[in-house]
């Protein structure tokens, strides 16, 4: 039986297969660096190959956890990380790097300690950055503090849905 954050990296890793396999075919990451996003891991890594895309070709804001699946703190975050993927799906990119497994992603993101949390934006800029055991509520309340807005996913090529009011209209049908 595998752990969780095991299966975390598989299932990381094939998105990762996947998205690599359309990018050219939809134009993005054409031959032109992009200069905000973070240092791409390197895809011999294994399980940094999510990494390796710019957090610009998915639109989204995106928590790089780098850490290792035998680190105390770093298993405290596993459960917490998961359910962030799965409740902001769409709205918020969430990773995980076992640095012991790819000590070059340690490296690339110049890791002293962890587990390090890196916090970008939406443009692939390095917003933030923790070192140490970040609670759910933390996480959260850092996202809004650096004004990133994860009640709403983004619409389609650059739009934002609009917030949906449960006030009732008050325009008048006559």
């Amino acid at each position: 039986m595998m752990n969780t954050p095991l299966r975390i990296l598989i299932v990381v890793a094939c998105v990762a297969l996947v998205a690599g396999a359309f990018a050219p075919k939809r134009g993005w990451g054409a031959n032109e660096p992009n200069k905000d996003s973070q240092p791409a891991a390197s895809a011999s890594t294994g399980t940094a190959t999510a990494a390796a895309l710019p957090v610009a070709t998915a639109r989204l804001p995106k928590l790089l956890d780098l850490g290792a699946t035998k680190c105390i703190p770093c298993k405290m975050m596993a459960p917490i990380l998961e359910k962030l993927k799965k409740e902001y799906d769409g709205r918020l990119g969430v990773e995980f790097i076992d640095v012991w497994v790819s000590p070059d992603a340690a490296k690339q993101y110049k890791i002293e300690m962890i587990p390090t949390q890196i916090f970008y934006s939406d443009t692939g800029k390095e917003l933030f950055r923790h070192v140490g055991f970040y609670g759910r509520e933390d996480i959260l309340a850092k996202w809004k503090e650096l004004g990133i807005d994860l009640s709403r996913k983004p619409g389609p090529a650059g739009s934002e849905k609009p917030a949906t009011s449960s006030a009732p209209d008050k325009t008048k049908h006559e």
